[in-house]
């Protein structure tokens, strides 16, 4: 274990993690939850942790870090309340040396009121039982109105959400639609199971969107191909019916999810993998565009990081032989809001709620004004994910091995770029 990490860290997460949402999942189907600000976890899929522990040097700065394996189980509190928690797996701390455990959730208290709740909460909050009624009362109302909530918003392809003009904008990312979803149906896919099974391993990985006050997120799902070596003939004609009627077939990628804070606005706008399908290739360009732009002005500075940070992920795959990144995504993230925004007097406790609003979606190309404050460098990232279905000849046990370059991956990404220098050329000052 690193010496970084002293006894009162390694006691505070042995008694375990409540894992929580991670809010800036935009796409993919495998839930993603956040284990503390730095690090984020999903289920363990063999195939993706070999990936992580066996890539190239070459290919690692395009991925997250990966930073072990963890023990997921989940237990339900006196209200009937589902969490998940995270545990060392088998009490093994060697593999976490890269996890900040003074970051992790406050595990302690929450856990503690699943047994001792009431007594908790007098103790430490001298509350006395009649507002302990009113505090239980009033969290099954803001539930009650959350589930509504989400009986509308997981039906919906192209979201706004307003958010005030004043405050910490990053405290308002509570309602992620897509977040929502992936959490609700793996908490009740480990419901299904907990007669037979309550523990799962979970990989951590780091969280790309740390660095970020507002992250902007565009998640692309990349290649002519999706499905695996080893999908079923019915996975494999449903994948390939998915890139037959999107843009995978034609330019060799898709969205299949976006996050875009909007400053002319005001909004966040959402947009799923159900909408990514439906585009046109202009309507590929379009929504491109919208990533950039923020309602006052295309982000011209992020354009070239992006394009150069593209380009040396195509070169670097074009050296890679055997690899195939079937069903893998790419994120490109930026900040969508800027300290200097931000007025000193502002108190984030006013900005508790999310409003909705409905918004004319033909408005909505828009993204932020460029940072003077920080390095261009940093503003942007781009990075691979999602490797479910990757294979290479050196995993040694799969029954097809590829030669040559994965040329549908690199085919995606010759168009992404030749699209954003469209994008940037047709927007010239």
């Amino acid at each position: 274990m690193s010496p970084a990490f002293g006894a009162m860290e390694v006691e505070h997460y042995a008694k375990g993690v409540l894992l929580e949402p991670f809010l800036h999942q935009v796409g993919g189907h495998s839930c993603v939850l956040r284990f503390n600000d730095k690090t984020i976890c999903k289920p363990l899929i063999q195939r993706e942790h070999l990936f992580y522990e066996t890539l190239p040097a070459e290919i690692r700065k395009f991925t997250p870090q990966y930073k072990g394996v963890v023990s997921v189980s989940f237990e339900e509190d006196e209200d009937g309340n589902l969490c998940l928690i995270a545990y060392p797996l088998n009490g093994d701390q060697d593999n976490l040396e890269n996890v900040d455990y003074s970051e992790c959730s406050e595990p302690k208290s929450k856990l503690s009121r699943w047994s001792h709740k009431k007594a908790l909460m007098l103790e430490n909050d001298n509350l006395t039982k009649e507002r302990l009624r009113q505090h239980r009362k009033e969290d099954k109302m803001k539930s009650h109105k959350l589930d509504e909530e989400f009986d509308w918003v997981k039906n919906s392809e192209v979201l706004y959400y307003s958010v005030e003009k004043k405050g910490n904008v990053s405290s308002q990312f509570k309602h992620n639609p897509w977040s929502m979803k992936c959490h609700q149906q793996q908490l009740q896919r480990m419901k299904e199971n907990a007669k037979h099974r309550n523990q799962y391993k979970f990989i951590l990985l780091e969280n790309l969107t740390c660095r970020h006050q507002v992250p902007c997120v565009l998640d692309l799902k990349m290649g002519t191909r999706q499905h695996g070596d080893d999908a079923t003939e019915e996975k494999k004609a449903n994948q390939i019916r998915k890139c037959q009627q999107s843009t995978s077939a034609i330019i060799g990628v898709r969205v299949c999810g976006m996050q875009v804070y909007q400053t002319g606005t005001g909004q966040l706008m959402f947009m799923n993998k159900y909408h990514g399908r439906k585009l046109s290739v202009q309507g590929f360009k379009e929504a491109l565009y919208q990533f950039f732009h923020n309602g006052k002005n295309l982000r011209r500075e992020l354009i070239e990081p992006v394009i150069k940070k593209l380009t040396e992920l195509k070169v670097v795959l074009e050296t890679k032989d055997s690899y195939r990144f079937y069903s893998s995504s790419l994120l490109i993230i930026y900040d969508g809001k800027e300290a200097q925004e931000v007025p000193m007097d502002s108190d984030p406790e006013d900005l508790e709620d999310l409003s909705e609003e409905s918004s004319d979606e033909s408005a909505g190309a828009y993204a932020y004004k460029p940072s003077k404050n920080k390095p261009l460098a940093s503003t942007v990232d781009v990075r691979m994910i999602d490797f479910a279905h990757t294979t290479c000849k050196f995993y040694g046990e799969d029954s097809i091995v590829h030669e040559g370059q994965d040329t549908g991956y690199i085919f995606g990404l010759q168009n992404l770029i030749a699209i954003i220098k469209e994008i940037r050329d047709e927007n010239i000052e």
